[in-house]
């Protein structure tokens, strides 16, 4: 009977449960949002909706840009959900991913403030199975244990070890010209993919940063965690079951494997390159670096600390950085008058004979104009997402604790409230006045989690394309198709097929 007793009251604990977390709770934020004025999508049971989300996006994936339609005109289909319910709902609306409210925005100052605000906001909790992906690095950090690493980051970063590093960028670069005149082999021009082309150089470049001679096996790191990124995106928009990890389906035994060789690869160079390392200058001798505190005292990151940020950086570094320079040279091949002008700054700067140096990369005003405006159009930080912390203002929205935050900064890059009415342009003039755009550019993020290695990623497209517009003038193919798409990152869906012209010297 006392069983019989027990296993009722937990029956109706459970059912209680289920109803105050699956229908009272979100029916009562919905309600207090709605006195804010803020409304969105309908909730539903279980799924929210993720449903609804899932749908767009594979909608949007199946329809290129129309002939003859601006190709930048691409937010409906890198963020379908937020262009679909914006166009009903306003800039800021609230939406459901299960029954985790989200409330979705692209206005500037709403951003500005999320970003930068201490205390209330901060990064979301990834889904178990996704953070493989990312490790324990620095993006997946919080509190204490994110400042600590964020300090030992910022030392692996600075400018005078990336003036070290831009003569190994150039060498690469150089290898890469290389191959292309092998394989143009005296014809008039050659097709390439840049977009492949772009990866397998960062993945070269970033592979000597990380770990000196050991390129190969660089090379082969980034090879898996590639891999690790298609099945992280089989599994990002998953309502997540609690559990589900330890289950064995065929997508999670293949995400542990690759996770497995990743680990055991990263640590078998750390291994090998540990008495090397420590005169080497890479980053990999500078995330094992200790740091001296306030209080003169030495903090080391653990060989395993170091393992998931050698990971993060093969992840975050390659995928941004090839994705700007392709985007780029995209870009640049649709605008002939740019090309040119680039191309013509870049011989002043560099002479016939020069190769980029960091000194010299500064000097490069028009490619910085234009990776800026490359990086407003298709940014690699397409969307950032917060969690809130503790109830908090956000403008004046009164914001319940647990509310997550979808900040659509591509839709925000892309507004004529914001840029004007050719928001949805090339025009790489409108940041000729670096500080007057600046505070609405945030590709890659703003405030104590900006990327903390972006200057690296520019630096290596500066020296990649500028030493490219030196040697070569390129051109669409007519086989390119202008797809962007949300492949964990913004990526042409088709690739990027352009044609090279070797410059006369």
């Amino acid at each position: 009977m006392a069983v019989f007793f027990i296993l009722v009251l937990v029956f109706f604990f459970l059912v209680f449960r289920f109803i105050y977390s699956n229908i009272w709770v979100p029916w009562r934020i919905q309600s207090h949002f709605k006195k804010q004025s803020v409304t969105g999508p309908s909730y539903r049971i279980f799924s929210g909706n993720s449903g609804e989300v899932s749908r767009l996006t594979a909608e949007a994936k199946s329809k290129p840009i129309p002939s003859g339609r601006n190709p930048h005109e691409f937010v409906h289909r890198v963020a379908p959900h937020y262009h679909e319910w914006s166009r009903v709902y306003g800039k800021t609306f609230l939406y459901w991913f299960g029954s985790k409210p989200v409330v979705a925005t692209s206005d500037p100052r709403l951003i500005r403030e999320a970003l930068t605000t201490g205390g209330s906001f901060d990064r979301i909790g990834h889904n178990p199975l996704s953070k493989l992906l990312y490790a324990q690095g620095l993006p997946g950090l919080r509190g204490d244990q994110w400042a600590f690493h964020r300090r030992i980051a910022k030392q692996a970063f600075t400018m005078e070890k990336l003036k070290r590093w831009v003569p190994q960028m150039v060498t690469s670069t150089m290898m890469l010209m290389e191959k292309w005149e092998d394989m143009r082999n005296g014809g008039e021009e050659i097709e390439l993919e840049v977009h492949k082309e772009m990866h397998n150089l960062s993945a070269e470049m970033l592979s000597r940063t990380a770990f000196g001679n050991s390129v190969e096996e660089g090379k082969g790191i980034f090879e898996l965690q590639e891999r690790m990124m298609r099945l992280f995106y089989l599994v990002r928009w998953s309502v997540y079951i609690p559990g589900f990890r330890f289950f064995p389906s065929k997508t999670n035994r293949e995400i542990w494997r690759i996770e497995k060789q990743i680990r055991v690869s990263i640590l078998k160079l750390i291994e090998n390159n540990k008495t090397a390392v420590e005169k080497s200058g890479t980053l990999l001798q500078a995330f094992m670096s200790p740091y001296t505190n306030q209080n003169g005292q030495e903090e080391k990151l653990g060989i395993e600390e170091v393992t998931d940020e050698c990971k993060t950086f093969y992840f975050a570094a390659k995928e941004t950085t090839a994705n700007l320079m392709t985007f780029v040279l995209v870009l640049l091949a649709m605008n002939q008058e740019w090309q040119n002008i680039a191309r013509e700054e870049v011989i002043c700067v560099l002479g016939q004979t020069g190769l980029p140096t960091l000194d010299i990369l500064q000097d490069l005003k028009t490619l910085s104009m234009i990776i800026n405006e490359t990086l407003r159009l298709y940014p690699p930080a397409m969307t950032l997402n917060r969690d809130t912390l503790k109830r908090a203002k956000l403008g004046d929205l009164d914001i319940p604790a647990g509310t997550q935050l979808y900040l659509s900064v591509v839709a925000m890059h892309h507004d004529k409230e914001t840029w004007g009415d050719d928001a949805e342009e090339f025009n790489p003039r409108r940041f000729e006045d670096p500080k007057k755009q600046s505070a609405l550019l945030v590709p890659f993020g703003l405030g104590p989690r900006t990327c903390v290695g972006q200057n690296l990623a520019v630096n290596e497209a500066k020296t990649v394309l500028a030493t490219i517009l030196k040697y070569y003038s390129f051109r669409l193919s007519p086989s390119y198709a202008h797809a962007p798409v949300l492949f964990v990152t913004l990526q042409p869906q088709n690739g990027a097929h352009l044609l090279f012209t070797r410059i006369s010297s």
